[in-house]
């Protein structure tokens, strides 16, 4: 459908934007690494607090008023970087970013749900991850070319382009889709929602996938010792694989071939295979085969993951499940490279990656990831069949 590409490169907007500004932000900077850590985390910090608040919008008012809102405020932010001259200014701008990508995610990611059938999740889902993990793989690699040929000028003002073009795309390709009646939901509904099989476990399945690339983004390339080009192009593997998985995964789940729970848990596992090679044999070539390895896995849960929540969730709470389910996959980024730098500090670095691969292994006994979990009514976020 091609309403659904605009969508997708929404997606990569976020991605690419994220990745691209915080590969560069040392040497733009110029400051403590404690500013440095600040910076990196604000953007982060937005998305975790005002993904559930734009989510729940877009189910009041409808998904595209607030992506179509979030993707100009994206390129303000973007075009205001390039007169940040202090830490301070581009803090606010790393913020206004973050804010402007907690807006349209939620509301992309909920309008591939709205506008492709239930049997279609996967093969939906399976290509905005596929147009995300892109982001992700060419941010680091198109950002350090950007600024070799023009500086923070040129990546800057290159970050905002895309994001207008997407908004006039979605503009010009999204349908309208209005707000669905919903049963009025108390805090109640919302926290037996949020804590519910059907949210749960898929929501921990891709926050453990999400710890897992971010650890191999930033602790990979230090186990191996090599230098910077190398590790790029290990940490590109990676999400390379990640992305190219997803498209074939999600038409697996929808043709039938693959239920959520088996290719959910069979990611997690390879995800910690790819950990266990990576720490009982450092060494340049196997760190290759175990970046692909954790890639793959993580590029198997990750349309799983989301075609499972949109199953479980009744049409008005789209944006807000999906928010929220955003938020964990954020706090899966901030918590993983935590955990595995705090138990490497006490053990070794090897030593907290068989941690990691140990953590991802037990994930698998979570719950149901979305086949036989009971469902909620509609007043809750979850939809009882």
């Amino acid at each position: 459908m091609r309403a659904l590409f605009p969508l997708y490169a929404a997606g990569f907007v976020t991605a690419f934007g994220a990745h691209c500004i915080a590969a560069g932000l040392g040497g733009y900077t110029q400051t403590s690494l404690l500013t440095l850590g600040l910076l990196l985390a604000v953007y982060d910090g937005a998305e975790i607090v005002l993904k559930p608040v734009f989510g729940s919008l877009a189910d009041r008012i409808g998904p595209r008023p607030v992506l179509l809102g979030g993707l100009p405020a994206f390129a303000v932010a973007s075009a205001a970087f390039v007169l940040a001259g202090d830490a301070g200014a581009v803090g606010l701008a790393r913020l206004g970013q973050g804010a402007a990508a907690a807006a349209f995610s939620p509301a992309a990611s909920a309008l591939v749900a709205r506008l492709t059938p239930s049997e279609g999740h996967g093969r939906a889902f399976g290509g905005y991850g596929a147009w995300k993990g892109l982001g992700y793989t060419l941010g680091p690699l198109l950002g350090g070319a950007l600024i070799t040929l023009g500086g923070f000028g040129l990546l800057f003002t290159t970050l905002a382009a895309p994001a207008v073009a997407v908004a006039v795309w979605a503009t010009l390709a999204v349908p309208a889709v209005p707000p669905l009646p919903r049963t009025r939901q108390t805090l109640l509904d919302l926290s037996r929602g949020l804590t519910h099989p059907g949210f749960l476990p898929p929501t921990a399945a891709l926050a453990a996938t999400t710890a897992a690339l971010a650890v191999g983004v930033g602790f990979l390339p230090v186990h191996t010792g090599t230098g910077p080009l190398v590790a790029g192009l290990a940490v590109s593997a990676m999400a390379a694989a990640a992305a190219l998985v997803q498209p074939a995964v999600g038409r697996a789940r929808d043709a039938g071939r693959l239920r959520g729970t088996t290719g959910m848990t069979t990611g997690l596992l390879l995800a910690a295979a790819g950990y266990t090679i990576a720490a009982t044999l450092p060494v340049l070539p196997t760190t290759f085969a175990a970046a692909v390895v954790i890639g793959v896995g993580t590029g198997v849960v990750t349309p799983l993951a989301f075609a499972a929540l949109a199953a479980a969730t009744p049409p008005g709470r789209l944006g807000q499940t999906m928010g929220s389910a955003e938020v964990g996959r954020e706090l899966g980024d901030a918590g993983g490279p935590l955990l595995v730098g705090g138990v490497a500090v006490l053990t070794t670095l090897s030593g907290s990656l068989l941690g990691l691969a140990a953590v991802l292994a037990g994930q698998r006994r979570g719950g149901s990831y979305g086949h036989g979990a009971p469902r909620l009514s509609t007043a809750d976020p979850i939809r009882r069949d």
